[in-house]
């Protein structure tokens, strides 16, 4: 089932400072870049208590992005200590509050808790806080409301360009590599027998599955943004030398079966070819197929 999502540019601009709603949900989402923060910072929904997100360039070129986790009873006063503060060096920021303001301290505490161990464990983007602060007690209705609104906060995320909740890695659930299986669930080898490897075409992307192998060395041709994609593998302990062999440790997501293959035989491939099923039909043949 769709979700009908609000997103109202205060200054009627695309880069500007706006907010975004879902539905009868009853939160809503604040967005600044940092040079538009005092242009709003006035407003009633800085006076509420939420959970905030501040996004800056990451130290580590492995990653697109830096994120900062925190949770305040004023959001105003808290942005105000990090806008002063030459350690918070951040381009942008985004803060959820509830608009029934009923948010309690306990709860945006159990939020931020949540935010920080799901962004810990999605290996995606470099996250300041380090450790996920433990999780508040909360009574089991005021979980179930809290989880609905964290669920309503992921969706909402992306859309406003934070995406260090997009797991890199993913448990798909496998069915078969039979021809006839659905899109989503066929299998691939890589078409080589130096490696072996499996990709997983899903929703969610293409996963190269856990227990895949991978070429230890990377070509010369090998572009930086691949280099970057393997040393976020290698640090995030996505991808581990075993035996001296690198080895997936983890089923790791990728946007492109290209770029699947690329990890794998560590060059500049082309997956739709370098994928092929149990009976040797390439990825491309397979989609083709389905598009006929």
């Amino acid at each position: 089932m769709g979700k009908k999502l609000t997103v109202y540019m205060i200054d009627g601009t695309e880069y500007g400072p706006r907010f975004s709603e879902i539905g009868n949900w009853v939160g809503k989402a604040v967005y600044s870049p940092r040079a538009t923060v005092n242009k709003i910072i006035n407003r009633k929904e800085f006076d509420n208590p939420g959970i905030y997100c501040l996004k800056g360039d990451p130290t580590d070129e492995a990653f697109s992005e830096r994120i900062y986790i925190g949770e305040a009873e004023n959001i105003k006063t808290r942005l105000k200590q990090h806008l002063s503060d030459p350690n918070k060096d951040f381009k942008e920021l985004i803060f959820f509050i509830s608009k029934d303001e009923l948010l309690t301290k306990t709860q945006i505490r159990y939020l931020e808790s949540r935010l920080v161990q799901i962004a810990i464990e999605a290996k995606t983007a470099q996250i300041d806080n380090g450790n996920s602060p433990s999780l508040p007690t909360l009574h089991e209705a005021d979980i179930s409301d809290m989880e609905y609104f964290l669920e309503q906060m992921k969706l909402i995320l992306p859309v406003m360009g934070f995406n260090f909740l997009i797991s890199s890695t993913a448990k798909p659930m496998i069915r078969g590599n039979e021809e006839d299986e659905p899109r989503t669930h066929q299998l691939y080898q890589i078409k080589t027998k130096t490696f072996k490897a499996t990709m997983q075409e899903t929703d969610q992307g293409y996963i190269v599955l856990k227990g895949s192998e991978a070429k230890k060395e990377l070509s010369p041709s090998c572009t930086e943004t691949y280099r970057n994609v393997r040393r976020k593998l290698l640090e995030t302990k996505i991808l581990i030398e075993e035996k001296g062999e690198l080895v997936f440790a983890e089923d790791a997501v990728f946007n492109s079966p290209s770029a699947a293959s690329n990890m794998v035989l560590g060059r500049n491939s082309n997956g739709y070819t370098e994928w092929v099923t149990k009976n040797g039909k390439t990825f491309k043949e397979i989609q083709e197929s389905i598009n006929e």
